[in-house]
């Protein structure tokens, strides 16, 4: 079974200020613009939702009002993609082409490059295996994970020492090709959100 990874460009600390904020008029604006988007989920999710789980207004509501949330876990799911949804309307989407489908361990590959070419303070995998704000509860999916901008600061860093060094030596690490491509993609995405003072990256793995 394959899975995708989906990224935004956005400010970190402002997107997790949404949850618990209160913020009756964004949820309107979103019941009011994005009313279909909210049906087409409650039919794909209408089993689960038969047993119990919140509807996508409802898991939003509860998103943005802090609570209440359902005790039961397997309605925890709803939750996680209501803060992706928050992301996706407050943020931009980046390109994922290199993540979307991707199968098995390919974060975790992915991440191997990274560290080949010196960068250690941010992993794709933590998309994967993240958990949203408190106090949204944890589900294994959707996956979600930060870079936050100190985090992308220091990984750019470390990839311009590694670079020199790579010069220095003339030795390049031993990338597959699409390794390369997957970590390029990576450092486009830091790259815009380091041009945006506050801004990084939140992603999902569903």
């Amino acid at each position: 079974m394959s899975s995708s990874l989906s990224v935004y460009l956005l400010d970190v600390a402002a997107t997790r200020a949404l949850v618990g904020s209160g913020d009756t008029q964004l949820l309107e604006a979103i019941r009011s613009n994005f009313g279909d988007d909210l049906a087409r989920d409650d039919d794909y999710h209408s089993h689960a939702i038969g047993q119990g789980a919140p509807t996508a207004y409802e898991a939003l509501h509860a998103v943005i009002h802090g609570g209440p949330f359902s005790e039961n876990s397997d309605h925890a799911f709803q939750y996680g993609y209501a803060y992706d949804r928050l992301c996706s309307l407050t943020g931009v989407f980046l390109p994922n082409d290199c993540f979307t489908p991707h199968r098995g361990g390919w974060l975790s590959v992915v991440d191997q490059g990274l560290n080949a070419l010196g960068i250690t303070t941010v992993s794709v995998e933590s998309f994967s295996h993240g958990a949203p704000p408190a106090p949204l509860p944890y589900a294994f999916t959707p996956g979600c994970g930060e870079w936050t901008p100190d985090h992308i600061a220091q990984a750019l860093e470390q990839f311009e020492a590694g670079k020199r060094a790579v010069d220095e030596s003339g030795q390049a690490p031993p990338l597959e090709p699409e390794v390369v491509e997957a970590v390029m993609q990576c450092l486009e995405w830091m790259r815009r959100a380091q041009a945006r003072p506050g801004f990084g990256v939140i992603g999902f793995r569903s």
